[in-house]
């Protein structure tokens, strides 16, 4: 199992849920409204140094999936969120050690 997550425009959630929901193997996710900002050293010049930039709206996303479909699942993610702006977020996955639903049928 992988764990995949994203943060990401809140304007490019409904493409990237669209995307999402019509692949093999998409389980679900869980969406988080979170605030990020960048650091000054990716968008200035060397020896510029000033104060973190603004905090902007982000939406994080995160999916536990099988090992099988993870890499078309995070591709698909990463393709759908880009504007090919500075700020479009960032995605990772890691692996998952253990994963069960909280709620089995017959409890």
């Amino acid at each position: 199992m992988k764990e995949i997550k994203a943060i990401i425009r809140p304007a490019r959630l409904e493409d990237v849920s669209e995307a999402l929901r019509v692949m093999p193997g998409f389980p679900g996710m869980t969406i988080t409204q979170v605030e990020g900002c960048s650091s000054p050293l990716r968008h200035q010049p060397q020896g510029h140094k000033e104060e973190l930039l603004d905090y902007s709206p982000k939406v994080r996303i995160e999916l536990i999936v099988d090992d099988q479909y993870a890499l078309s699942l995070y591709d698909t993610i990463k393709q759908m969120s880009s504007t090919n702006h500075v700020g479009d977020g960032i995605v990772w996955m890691t692996a998952v050690e253990r994963f069960d639903y909280i709620w089995q049928p017959g409890n």
